[in-house]
C-alpha cells in the first residue's frame, strides 16, 4: 500500500441540492424563501402524446408558462436544472390527475412514473421575490408563513390542441408606490413571469372574493395597499382540469421544484 490518505471531496452541495434532498426524504412545507438565490419552478408532467400540444400552449402563453427546463421522454432527470435532480421525488407534494380530476396528492410519484412521460419545468414567481425583498418590498405570504394566494381569472389563455382555459394569477398586496417599484423590478425577469398582469380591482379579472383564493392561503391586505397580480405557473393545472386531460402530474400549488439555476442569471437588464 502506498500509505496515501484517501482523497475526500471538500465540495459542498449548494443549498438548492440540500433542499431537494430534504424534500426527497419527506420534508414538507412551502418553498417560498427556501434556498435564496436559486430558481424555483412549477412542474407539469404529461404523456408524450400530449407533450407537443402543451409545449405549443406554453409558447403561446409565455407570461403564465415560461419554460425553463424540459426532460427527454421517459427520463425523470433534467441535468441542466440539477445534476442530482429527480423529478419524481424532489418536490414536497405532487398532484396526480386523471381525466381532469385530482386523484392523489403524494409526497413522491415513483409508482406513477411511465416510460412515455415528458416533464416541463415552468418559471415561478418565487424567484423574483428575492429581488423584491432586496429592495425592501414586503412579501406578505412570507411574513405570515403561508402559501401565496392564487386565483383563477376570466383572462383566457390562447388554446393549443386540448389545452385551453383561464389564466391563474398569484397576488401580493403592496402600497401603490411599492407596486410601481415592483413592476420595475419584476419586468427584469420574464423567465419567471415578469411584470404584473393586473393591479387592483380584482373583480374586473373575475375574482369575486379576494379573501377566498382558489389555491394557497389568504393573506392580510392593509387599508393602504392594493392587490397586485402576476401570471402564475399554476395556470396549467386549471387548464388540465378544464381540458380533462387523461393523465398528468403536477406540483401541488405553493410547493416548487428548487433548481441549481441562479436567479441573478435570469435578469435581462
Amino acid at each position: 500500500m502506498s500509505g496515501l490518505a484517501p482523497v475526500v471531496s471538500t465540495i459542498e452541495a449548494p443549498p438548492s441540492a440540500l433542499a431537494r434532498r430534504a424534500y426527497r426524504a419527506g420534508k414538507y412545507g412551502s418553498t417560498a424563501g427556501v434556498a435564496p438565490g436559486y430558481v424555483q419552478g412549477n412542474l407539469v408532467i404529461l404523456p408524450e402524446a400530449q407533450a407537443a400540444a402543451f409545449h405549443r400552449f406554453c409558447q403561446l402563453n409565455p407570461k403564465p408558462c415560461p419554460i425553463i427546463g424540459m426532460s427527454e421522454v421517459g427520463d425523470p432527470h433534467i441535468p441542466a436544472l440539477g445534476l442530482d435532480l429527480d423529478i419524481r421525488t424532489d418536490i414536497p407534494r405532487y398532484v396526480v390527475w386523471k381525466d381532469g380530476e385530482a386523484i392523489d396528492r403524494p409526497a413522491e410519484v415513483t409508482k406513477y412514473w411511465r416510460d412515455d412521460l415528458v416533464s416541463f419545468v415552468i418559471g415561478c414567481s418565487y424567484s423574483f421575490e428575492e429581488a423584491m425583498l432586496a429592495d425592501d418590498l414586503p412579501i406578505r405570504h412570507i411574513e405570515q408563513d403561508v402559501l401565496v394566494p392564487m386565483y383563477r381569472t376570466n383572462i383566457a389563455c390562447k388554446p393549443s390542441g386540448p389545452f385551453a382555459g383561464p389564466m391563474v394569477v398569484s397576488m401580493r398586496p403592496l402600497k401603490p408606490a411599492d407596486a410601481i417599484r415592483a413592476v420595475q423590478i419584476t419586468s427584469r425577469f420574464p423567465a419567471v413571469h415578469g411584470a404584473p398582469v393586473h393591479l387592483g380591482l380584482p373583480r374586473s379579472i373575475g375574482i369575486s372574493d379576494i379573501n377566498k383564493p382558489d389555491y394557497g392561503d389568504a393573506v392580510r391586505i392593509n387599508d393602504d395597499e392594493i392587490p397586485v397580480f402576476w401570471a402564475c405557473g399554476v395556470t396549467p393545472q386549471a387548464v388540465i382540469a378544464a381540458a380533462r386531460v387523461p393523465f398528468a402530474i403536477t406540483h401541488a400549488p405553493g410547493v416548487m421544484l428548487i433548481t441549481d439555476l441562479k436567479n441573478k442569471h435570469l435578469a435581462v437588464l
